[in-house]
């Protein structure tokens, strides 16, 4: 019952996940095809990755990692635990205002520091006039993260993991919007982006008062609690942000090149799909559920948890990564390859996804690994392997820049990303039996891959067959639609038939869900 319940929550925050990067896909069509690759294009990812950087220290890396256990500790134990969601409100809104309030006043020096091959060129004033409209919208988000956390903890996930959906439901009508109006249709994405932000917020705090946890804006107190938690939230905030870092040092990089910053960007809309939906959800599901266990002593039952998580990672992460391997191009045309977007932009993008790809995994697996430490209220570890793994990817993606071009950032975040994967592993064999692997994942991860490499091997045989279906305006999108078909029918059959999982597993969850 215990392991339905898991995958049970594992497949609602999967589903809104996947509903809301679905939307995004939408938003980012929307995107390419009205604006496209270009200078107003690389300016606004540069400025609408200043509050979602930002947002990773705030909001998701420190309350994932410190709220989360600390509030369902107090929650299991009915000790207080609304107090402690009270001042951990209060506490976080006045530190993010502040944080608002710098931003305001140095902007121009945050762009110049996460894109400086901007500077001396229209890019820089754009983003720079993008940024002062869209940063607020990490106040918003931030404080939307805290009741998130609260409603993860009851194991209620469907508003959390559903209000980004508002997100994107925002941008496409507004992008829609300006579009039909003749205007400028960045200025209607970027002047939607701060109400966006404030419906999400008006979303789960709604959900957090239906729950019976009533929160509102008081002064702050730094108690020895809110003392303790930022005690461990700011190393894991910072470990957390790291990919963010990593992001940034890319678009440094990129920013040399024009066009660059957006091909990297849409090709990171594309793995981020697979990323959000089973990344994302196992370490929304799997922290708090890890950390109730081990208070209560559940060793077995924390092993199982973390085993069943491994399982649900696996299962969409390989066969994903075989594709993204094996079809960029097909996927990005399809996708991507319309009005603004030239067969240039595709072969540029197509290149950074196939990459991209072969980093997803270690993506994955650290989402997996991570909460086996916060669980425990470790912090430090994380941060000190983020840190190198941030180094290595400072290093690559500045040292291959001569040697490969616009590109080597994509190389140097999957390089990264294993590295940082390979440290979490090693420090995890510590923690003893409850951190590790039990037999039944061990039986059926090999099952997983050999699954994917035969789906693999039909996708391959497919596009050589009927690849000149996607030359065709008319066919290009059935015929994506149908190598999809085919590659879930053939996953999916050949993983029940060598034992890689059950379909009835899966059947009881989505009832449960």
């Amino acid at each position: 019952m215990k392991q339905i319940r898991l995958f049970s929550g594992l497949f609602t925050v999967g589903f809104w996940t996947l509903a809301s990067r679905i939307l995004g896909f939408l938003r980012e069509i929307l995107l390419t095809a009205y604006i496209g690759p270009g200078p107003v294009m690389d300016a606004f990812v540069a400025a609408f990755r200043l509050p979602n950087m930002f947002r990773r220290f705030f909001a998701e890396g420190a309350f994932n990692a410190a709220f989360v256990p600390m509030f369902s500790k107090r929650l299991e134990g009915g000790e207080n635990a609304q107090g402690f969601a009270q001042d951990a409100f209060n506490l976080l809104a006045v530190s993010v205002l502040a944080l608002v309030g710098l931003a305001m006043v140095f902007m121009p020096g945050l762009v110049w520091l996460t894109a400086e091959g901007f500077y001396g060129d229209d890019r820089f004033d754009l983003a720079v006039d993008y940024g002062y409209v869209v940063f607020p919208y990490i106040f918003f988000m931030s404080l939307a993260a805290l009741f998130s956390g609260v409603l993860n903890a009851t194991g209620r996930f469907a508003a959390a993991a559903a209000a980004p959906i508002l997100l994107n439901i925002f941008a496409c009508i507004a992008l829609i919007a300006g579009a039909i109006s003749g205007g400028e249709v960045i200025r209607w994405l970027i002047a939607v982006i701060p109400i966006a932000g404030v419906a999400q917020l008006a979303l789960v705090w709604v959900a957090t008062e239906r729950a019976g946890i009533r929160i509102r804006p008081g002064l702050p107190k730094l108690s020895p609690e809110m003392r303790n938690m930022v005690r461990i939230a700011v190393p894991a905030a910072l470990a957390m942000g790291v990919t963010q870092v990593n992001l940034v040092v890319g678009q440094l990089v990129a920013s040399k090149t024009e066009k660059a910053v957006s091909w990297l960007f849409a090709a990171d809309r594309l793995y981020q799909l697979p990323l959000g939906v089973v990344g994302i959800a196992v370490g929304i599901v799997l922290l708090p559920d890890l950390s109730r266990r081990l208070r209560a002593g559940d060793k077995s039952g924390a092993r199982d948890a973390f085993s069943r998580a491994g399982e649900f990672t696996l299962l969409l992460t390989i066969p994903s990564t075989v594709a993204f391997v094996l079809i960029p191009t097909q996927l990005v045309s399809v996708l991507f390859e319309r009005g603004q977007f030239t067969p240039e932009d595709t072969a540029a993008t197509a290149l950074a996804v196939a990459i991209y790809g072969i980093g997803l995994p270690a993506f994955m697996l650290q989402k997996l690994l991570q909460p086996l430490y916060f669980a425990r209220e470790d912090t430090r570890s994380p941060f000190h392997y983020a840190v190198f793994a941030m180094v290595v990817n400072a290093a690559l993606a500045f040292g291959l820049y001569p040697l490969v071009g616009w590109f080597a950032p994509a190389i140097a975040a999957s390089v990264a990303g294993w590295a940082m994967v390979g440290l979490l592993a090693l420090g995890a064999r510590k923690m003893g039996e409850e951190a590790q692997f039990d037999d039944r994942f061990k039986n059926r991860a090999w099952r997983i891959i050999a699954a994917s490499l035969g789906m693999g091997a039909v996708l391959y045989a497919a596009i050589e067959l009927f690849g000149w279906a996607f030359a065709l305006e008319g066919w290009r999108y059935l015929a994506l639609l149908g190598l999809i078909i085919v590659a879930a029918v053939t996953y999916f059959l050949l993983g029940h038939l060598i034992g890689a999982f059950k379909l009835s597993e899966f059947r009881k969850a989505l009832r449960r869900s």
